[in-house]
């Protein structure tokens, strides 16, 4: 059999309906990790829709528990051969919160439902649908040439929309049973939804809250006006002074000293413009000097996601007693996670803001910045595959300008770390009526198709010498 025939399965797999009918039984289960009444929900998750869907296509399940994690993890190996290339793949099958009330009529996240091209429900775009797409072609592959020719382990977690809490204790532990010459997996979104794209690490993040507590109650505001520091106004002029009026980060530590020149390259094909149902660009934001590319994929940015003061919904006239604020920090390969808050600490000390208390965000997990050698030859096999697939070449983009625990793939297990993402910027995939185009699904079960098909058929990117150092250096 061919590589073509292994594309036609995939794609007759979606044509017949039998990959939506997966797909929709998976929705149908509410997978919420941010809820602690979904506990069960998460662990049925993995016993009654991917274990059975792994060991129909020829692997071996396990489910490993962690202290610390969400819920349970699953690890699905095919082990066709010891001196076989051996990959990972990985998704996540929990979802955040459903929103039912806030879906468009006729709507729901727990029902699947096709309308104008489109698949909606909670997870059709992140992560349930990209995983789908992932067993599908495998199955595909198998059936056009009655092996992979590879090997493959699988991870499947329940806890990333929490931040993939226990996902680095449980890989320290297992990193025999995880050990691979590579990740390839699948999350986030394309560039955009006519271009495929492979991505190579992601930005880190850091939430932190930042407030001020100036005393005890609120006191009237003429009789106090001019007496009484404000504390809104102080942690408003302290978030200023960390973020210029167009965006520009002044903390040094916060960005990296350069934008390496393989990452300049990648990102000189790459054109970020505004996507279809998604917002205006806003060219005059972020640091001067770099193109839009650059800034998303190449720099850090802060933003402020949520500032209280007062009474919002109800002000009255008094000063206020207490002001506080949420900021977060994307930033890239160069900037220590470590130092993000001494720095900030020093910053505010060093223009006055003495009396802004600072502290990391409660129960959010720090996700590290990671990125892949452009150049590497991991990168150029799978950009090689998905010309060879489509037609064109792919857009390569050197990290996300979300975050992923990909540090955990990168640093703890020491991959080469490969993303293809099957879903696009405007899914709505943390907000009401999440998606996923079908053409984007169709396009994507031939992509990873074809992957697989070629991950059987190289020798491998890697020589064996050097897939035997890495497993030393292990």
């Amino acid at each position: 059999m061919t590589r073509q025939a292994a594309l036609d399965h995939a794609l007759r797999h979606l044509d017949s309906g039998a990959f939506a009918a997966d797909l929709a039984r998976r929705v149908a289960m509410p997978t919420e990790s941010q809820n602690p009444d979904r506990a069960a929900d998460l662990a049925a998750y993995l016993e009654r829709e991917m274990r059975p869907a792994f060991e129909a296509v020829g692997f071996t399940c396990r489910l490993l528990e962690e202290p610390s994690a969400r819920g349970p993890f699953l690890v699905a190996e095919r082990i066709e051969d010891p001196g076989l290339v051996t990959a990972l793949a990985y998704g996540h099958g929990d979802v955040v919160r459903g929103m039912e009330e806030s879906w468009s009529e006729g709507l729901s996240p727990w029902r699947m439902t096709e309308r104008d091209g489109r698949w909606y429900g909670r997870g059709v775009a992140d992560n349930k649908g990209q995983h789908a797409i992932h067993l599908a072609a495998l199955d595909a592959v198998l059936k056009a040439r009655g092996r992979l020719g590879f090997n493959l382990r699988f991870l499947v977690e329940m806890g990333e929309e929490m931040g993939s809490p226990g996902l680095k204790a449980l890989c320290e532990r297992h990193r025999d049973a995880l050990r691979a010459d590579l990740l390839l997996a699948s999350d986030g979104p394309r560039l955009g939804a006519d271009r495929p794209t492979i991505f190579l690490g992601a930005r880190g993040a850091y939430s932190m809250d930042l407030w001020i507590d100036a005393r005890t109650g609120g006191h009237h505001s003429g009789n106090f006006g001019g007496l009484l520091a404000n504390p809104g106004l102080e942690l408003a002029h302290a978030l200023a002074s960390i973020a210029g009026p167009t965006g520009q980060i002044r903390i040094p530590e916060w960005v990296p000293s350069e934008i390496p020149a393989a990452v300049r390259r990648a990102l000189g094909d790459i054109e970020v413009v505004r996507q279809p149902g998604g917002p205006a660009l806003d060219p005059w934001w972020g640091e001067p000097g770099l193109s839009p590319a650059e800034r998303v994929f190449g720099w850090s940015s802060f933003e402020i996601l949520a500032f209280t003061c007062g009474n919002p919904e109800n002000p009255v006239n008094a000063i206020p007693p207490r002001a506080w604020a949420r900021g977060q920090l994307r930033f890239v390969v160069g900037v220590d996670p470590a130092a993000i808050l001494p720095a900030l600490r020093r910053h505010l000390d060093r223009h006055g803001f003495a009396r802004v208390q600072i502290a990391p965000t409660r129960g959010e997990e720090v996700f590290a910045a990671t990125r892949l050698d452009p150049d590497s030859p991991w990168v150029r096999f799978a950009a090689d595959s998905i010309a060879r697939t489509t037609g064109a070449p792919p857009a390569i983009l050197p990290n996300l300008g979300g975050s992923l625990p990909n540090d955990v793939f990168a640093d703890t297990l020491g991959l080469p770390t490969v993303w293809v993402p099957h879903s696009y910027p405007a899914c709505q995939q943390h907000a009401p009526d999440e998606h996923l185009p079908i053409a984007i699904a169709r396009e994507g079960l031939a992509i990873m198709a074809g992957l697989y098909w070629d991950l059987g058929e190289c020798a491998a990117p890697l020589s064996r010498g050097e897939r035997d150092a890495r497993t030393a250096r292990g």
